[in-house]
């Protein structure tokens, strides 16, 4: 397909700095000794390509190998190949990956005398140059998109084509795949007939997704696996595009390399501007823009990588992604990928709503009412309190029974509280007339949570739970234990309450882990067995460092472990659970 000159390559880098790409095309057109350049050999074609002095000139476009390019805005690139003979088969395939491309390919007849047969000496420069400008070549093919496109050929007549490449909008990456032997190559995986990706279920976090296999694993046995590309924008014509939306990082471009990615006019970027002559004559697709306007490149801000996901996962056309969020809408994109290669093409891609949270029942509170909360681990119960007469406050009062739980308040949608709440809590909101209270119970991390939330607009209210000390621990002597008995303190207060002790008999491997789990203070007497209770009693003292009171609590067996509890009763009947005391009996006395 591509027949050029070595000799003639390395002459034509020289001059083309100063005779432009006309002085280019004549170099790859006039070899003397032609030769294919690169090989269809891979090996050695990727010898080739680095060693410098064969190939160092990226505007030569290899047979059969897909190449990366590099676009910097509103300056063109070129690519050059020479047919040999006529009728022979030709494709030329574009694919985009940052923004669309404005791309044509001409035919440029070569002259008799140049022809890669010839053995005459070249003509001089001038005269070269002036065979080849008389005629600006035919123009075959013309696009303009971010599609991947392609040109079709079985029968193309030599000559020297150029291929011409423009990015109006914003520096770009592309891919070019050109060959002359389309019917045996299968440089992309081929799609199925029905190239869509189907959505088989949908949950509030996972969206199952199908698609047929491509014919090129299943038939032809080629090494093909799948990449699934989720994003929340939109979807991606190629795996290029999608890997250049994960990498864009305008304010800190990486530099093309040298020789493979780079032309005279990309100095320009780099503050080296040719003059306006230069310019006016190799930019036959870019637009007469201002120079300043070129030289002043629009940088957006880096995307976050996160919000774009890539899995390769085999050879497996059913997948399911899982950790989306609820009420969410995705783009999901498949790419079947020569792993040989490293080619791909995309199948239809496919979008979804990720279905929402269900939606949980919110609580009436009723002025006055205590009500029981259940809230699951890491979970939320939301309470809605709307007293019917007019107030001037809201006091609320909430015992969490077992973990620390996370208590907000708002009102009409403004925030009054946001507090961590332990043990029994009393708050003063501010009222208003008619106002609607929303209160939100955030659970544990730890387990589940209980507790139980009173709301009041009464003046006169009193606190429904009985009062507590600050340490709410029973104290056990160990120099008083015996084999049937065992004395025990705690704290009181000043206001007079009722204090039930209960014991129960727990087996030797008890343990604080244990005792904890069942720690929930809500739990009152009731839930007791009567055999359990050792007594109640009132206690109070006007004196705060006074207020201590003692049991000795006898009718133990020698030997073993028991738990202990002490409660403590209101006036309104709701009651407090101390904190349980694991204590055990002397085994010999």
């Amino acid at each position: 397909m591509f027949k050029i000159s070595s000799t003639t390559l390395n002459w034509s880098i020289s001059m083309r700095m100063f005779c432009g790409p006309v002085s280019l095309i004549l170099a790859l057109a006039l070899g003397t000794v032609a030769q294919k350049l690169p090989t269809r050999d891979e090996g050695l074609f990727q010898m080739q390509i680095r060693d410098k002095a064969v190939f160092h000139d990226s505007s030569v476009m290899p047979d059969g190998a897909e190449i990366s390019g590099y676009l910097f805005r509103d300056t063109p690139k070129r690519y050059y190949f020479v047919v040999e003979e006529d009728n022979t088969p030709l494709s030329v395939t574009i694919t985009p990956c940052d923004a669309p491309l404005e791309w044509k390919l001409t035919l440029q007849e070569l002259p008799e005398e140049a022809s890669g047969e010839g053995s005459g000496e070249p003509e001089p420069l001038e005269e070269q140059k002036q065979q080849v400008t008389a005629n600006e070549g035919t123009e075959l093919f013309n696009y303009k998109g971010n599609d991947v496109e392609s040109f079709i050929s079985t029968s193309s007549p030599s000559g020297l084509y150029q291929l011409e490449l423009l990015s109006t909008e914003k520096d770009s990456n592309f891919k070019v795949y050109g060959t002359t032997t389309p019917e045996s190559d299968q440089p992309y995986p081929e799609l199925p007939y029905d190239p869509r990706v189907d959505v088989t279920a949908l949950g509030r976090t996972t969206v199952t997704l199908a698609w047929k296999p491509t014919p090129t694993g299943s038939l032809m046995g080629q090494p093909v696996q799948y990449c699934v590309v989720i994003n929340k924008e939109h979807n991606f014509k190629s795996l290029c595009a999608a890997e250049a939306k994960m990498s864009f990082d305008d304010t800190f471009m990486a530099a093309p390399k040298p020789g493979r990615d780079f032309s005279p006019f990309d100095f320009a970027h780099f503050g080296f501007v040719p003059s306006e002559n230069d310019f006016g004559k190799d930019r036959s697709l870019a637009t007469n823009r201002a120079l300043s306007n070129k030289l002043s490149r629009s940088y957006s801000p880096k995307p976050k990588t996160g919000d774009i996901q890539k899995l390769f996962i085999g050879n497996k056309n059913i997948f399911t992604v899982s950790d989306l969020k609820p009420d969410t809408q995705y783009y999901f994109d498949v790419f079947a990928v020569n792993s040989a290669t490293n080619t791909s093409t995309a199948y239809v891609g496919t979008f979804a709503r990720t279905k929402e949270e269900a939606r949980q029942k919110t609580v009436e509170l009723k002025d006055g009412k205590m009500s029981d909360v259940f809230v699951k681990r890491k979970g939320s119960k939301f309470l809605r309190f709307a007293p019917v007469s007019s107030h001037q406050r809201v006091t609320l009062f909430v015992h969490a029974c077992l973990d620390t739980v996370q208590v907000q308040v708002r009102r009409d949608g403004k925030l009054l509280l946001s507090q961590n709440v332990e043990g029994v809590r009393q708050f003063q909101l501010r009222g208003k007339a008619k106002a609607k209270y929303l209160i939100r119970v955030r659970g544990s991390r730890k387990g589940a949570s209980t507790l139980k939330i009173l709301a009041s607009t009464r003046a006169s209210s009193k606190q429904p739970f009985p009062s507590l000390p600050e340490d709410t621990r029973i104290k056990a002597f160990d120099k008083l234990r015996t084999c049937s008995s065992v004395t025990v303190a705690w704290l009181g207060t000043q206001e007079r309450n009722k204090f039930c002790v209960y014991r129960r008999e727990v087996a030797e491997g008890y343990g604080e882990e244990q005792r904890r789990r069942e720690q929930n203070q809500c739990a009152g007497p009731e839930t007791r067995r009567k055999s359990e209770k050792v007594l109640c009693k009132y206690f109070y003292s006007p004196n705060l460092q006074k207020a201590v009171t003692t049991e000795t609590i006898t009718g133990l067996e020698a030997g073993k472990s028991y738990l202990l509890d002490v409660y403590v009763v209101g006036h309104s009947g709701h009651s407090v659970k101390y904190q349980s005391k694991l204590v055990k009996t002397r085994k010999y006395c």
